[in-house]
């Protein structure tokens, strides 16, 4: 007698979706760094990238010759576009039942991947996991640096931050911030108290004082080393109880830079290791609430260590997706 074991038609698809794009940093090089995690692939011998469907985002990168520029939100403009055009993919993507991984440049992208999901589940209230060392809830008002990698979180949640505001931005650019905060679907994305940050540990008054009156929680390195990783992770996922879909957004600045490299825009000191940032995510997806994991900001232009920000994000990226074969 012939047995046949019957495939799991209902396990989603994972599709890479590769948005080369640094527009909203200070710093060029990030766009390089889906390219740097593909050949830390491929040097392994590993065949990640031809286990997987893949799709290329058209980018704007030629902007950076553009003199023409809001010196409060730079470029912003194409980073707008930018953020749109991710947005389609994502939600297309999770309109089609496949699930996500997106490999941006810098982290500004994280605007165009929340509206996605937002845009593909609108009734749905979505968690934010952000594991990084900065807040990136600037606004065009707020910045010193005008870089909107700053800032993809405030037009998220539809935040200005008037209180404190420190520039007088133009019209042209408080037009065009309007439209940010309303990519996918008109208005907010995710509200404070769905939020949570692994790892912030470098912010400026603005944001210090944001992150007061929103009342987002941030277990910081020496919290979960003290209190204990799970711990934490657990006690995450329960303020995030009510969120029916969770986003994950890894930025490798929140690894340690000394103990790591300083392959990325903007490093800092005494951050996780691989293993913690590993295992966050890990006990993350495991809850099933997880539709979409984005990686920023590895620059191989500024690795000192040859090309080990990438190779160590692959290893990362290698591990969870092995998790998420097990619970798709």
């Amino acid at each position: 007698m012939a047995f046949f074991i019957k495939k799991n038609t209902t396990m989603k698809s994972i599709k890479i979706i590769k948005n080369r794009s640094d527009i909203g940093a200070g710093t060029r090089g990030s766009d390089m760094g889906i390219d740097a995690i593909e050949i830390a692939a491929i040097n392994k011998k590993n065949t990640y990238f031809e286990q997987f469907n893949f799709v290329d985002v058209i980018t704007e990168n030629e902007s950076i010759y553009n003199k023409v520029n809001n010196s409060f939100a730079k470029r912003i403009d194409s980073v707008l576009s930018q953020c749109t055009r991710l947005s389609n993919h994502v939600k297309v993507n999770l309109q089609e039942e496949r699930f996500p991984i997106v490999l941006s440049g810098d982290h500004s992208s994280a605007l165009g991947t929340i509206s996605g999901i937002k845009a593909a589940f609108p009734t749905k209230s979505v968690g934010v996991i952000w594991i990084d060392a900065h807040a990136d809830i600037h606004s065009p008002y707020t910045s010193p640096s005008g870089n909107i990698h700053g800032m993809p979180l405030a037009a998220a949640l539809g935040e200005d931050n008037l209180d404190f505001q420190i520039n007088d931005i133009t019209r042209e650019t408080a037009d065009l911030w309007e439209r940010m905060k309303n990519i996918g679907v008109l208005g907010t994305k995710v509200i404070s108290e769905n939020m949570v940050y692994f790892g912030v540990r470098d912010t400026e008054e603005p944001e210090q004082e944001q992150l007061k009156k929103l009342e987002i929680k941030n277990y910081t390195v020496s919290e979960i080393r003290y209190r204990g990783l799970e711990l934490c992770v657990n006690e995450a996922l329960q303020k995030l109880e009510n969120c029916e879909i969770i986003y994950i957004s890894f930025d490798v600045d929140s690894m340690d830079c000394d103990m790591i490299s300083y392959g990325t825009g903007t490093p800092v000191s005494k951050g996780f290791d691989q293993e913690e940032v590993t295992a966050i995510m890990n006990q993350i997806i495991t809850s099933k609430k997880v539709v979409c994991i984005e990686f920023v900001e590895v620059n191989p232009l500024l690795d000192t260590k040859g090309n080990k920000m990438a190779e160590t994000a692959f290893e990362i990226l290698d591990a969870i997706t092995n998790t998420l074969k097990k619970v798709l």
